[in-house]
């Protein structure tokens, strides 16, 4: 059974840290071994690409197949249905209209002191884009990762994808075409960061490497900062949905358990404060789960790591706890999902980050 707390429990203090103690670490000895894969790529460059990918991904590869060719990209596209393929492009299309808003503007001015100063934002040459391939695999990865750095004008856009047994789900393919990405390697793991970051004799190095990945990504991620660029050391992934009593608890449960399928050590926690919903909304993740294709997974994930807060008041309460948590992903699903009442949405009730 999954975890639930409430915050009027003279114990809640202590029952939170407990729950914030069983974070993820990424252990010593990941991070030694993920250094030793790092120094072998960077040693042996190729070489080590080909052998760690035939030890860890049962996949052989050579320089000539390393790299994903225009025509498997292409019958990629043909192997999805109609109904994926329309799906990616207007993802796609959301996503680049979003981005475009975040463009950031120059400005250039003269202060008191005759001294001219200003802001000049320019986009980094090269981007790697690390894909999971491995225990599940996720075509928004690619677009949500892709198309803000074509937006912002990045010139080259490189994809790394782990391929178990040489296999790669068409629809990564897809979306790669999709968002205009313009080299494909099959590589995983710590070993494909490292060639992102410091080049092989197939792979040219990149400015920037953003994407979510396993322990070993993340560790391989942290230690070439400072060769590179990174965007965070995101992953495990986790969510926290703050929801009250008028949200459908079955979009509550998909949410929470979208995450939960990621991988065994992932986090989903629902805030809500209405005992009632809180029970609605555990019995529809116990419903959705017998739907789902990665249900043991996500059920793992859920029942050791997931819980439900109930507070006395979400105003109050919720943005506190959310601080403690620090989630990847959070969801506010109340009818007044912004403090300032003069910047609510148009769409009312959902707000996400």
């Amino acid at each position: 059974m999954v975890l639930q707390l409430k915050s009027s429990h003279p114990d809640f203090s202590k029952q939170l840290k407990q729950l914030l103690s069983h974070t993820p670490e990424t252990s010593p000895e990941v991070r030694q071994v993920v250094s030793n894969i790092i120094a072998d790529v960077r040693a042996r460059g190729d070489a080590a690409l080909f052998e760690l990918s035939a030890k860890f991904d049962h996949h052989t590869m050579t320089a000539d197949t390393i790299r994903v060719k225009l025509t498997a990209i292409t019958d990629a596209v043909g192997k999805i249905s109609t109904e994926l393929q329309q799906a990616i492009e207007s993802s796609a299309q959301r996503i680049q209209h979003y981005h475009e808003r975040q463009i950031p503007t120059d400005f250039d001015y003269v202060d008191g002191q005759g001294v001219r100063l200003g802001n000049l934002w320019r986009p980094v040459d090269s981007v790697g884009i690390y894909v999971p391939g491995g225990l599940a695999s996720y075509p928004s990865t690619v677009l949500m990762n892709a198309i803000p750095a074509k937006v912002a004008g990045v010139k080259r856009v490189v994809m790394v994808v782990p391929t178990p047994k040489g296999e790669m789900n068409p629809a990564i393919l897809a979306a790669a075409k999709q968002a205009g990405i313009d080299e494909i390697y099959t590589i995983g793991g710590a070993q494909a960061i490292a060639a992102l970051a410091y080049g092989t004799q197939t792979i040219e190095p990149v400015d920037l490497i953003v994407g979510p990945g396993n322990a070993y990504v993340a560790s391989a991620k942290q230690q070439v900062f400072g060769v590179v660029g990174i965007d965070m050391i995101a992953g495990p992934t986790d969510v926290v949905v703050i929801a009250d009593d008028q949200t459908p608890p079955e979009w509550v449960a998909a949410d929470l358990l979208a995450q939960c399928e990621h991988g065994p050590d992932s986090r989903a926690v629902l805030i809500t404060d209405d005992q009632d919903f809180a029970n609605q909304c555990v019995q529809a993740v116990e419903t959705l789960l017998s739907q789902l294709s990665r249900a043991e997974i996500a059920k793992r994930s859920w029942n050791a790591l997931g819980a439900v807060i109930v507070v006395e008041s979400i105003a109050e309460q919720a943005a506190s706890i959310v601080n403690k948590l620090a989630p990847e992903h959070l969801e506010i699903m109340v009818d007044n999902p912004r403090i300032d009442p003069g910047r609510n949405l148009p769409c009312g009730r959902y707000l996400f980050g």
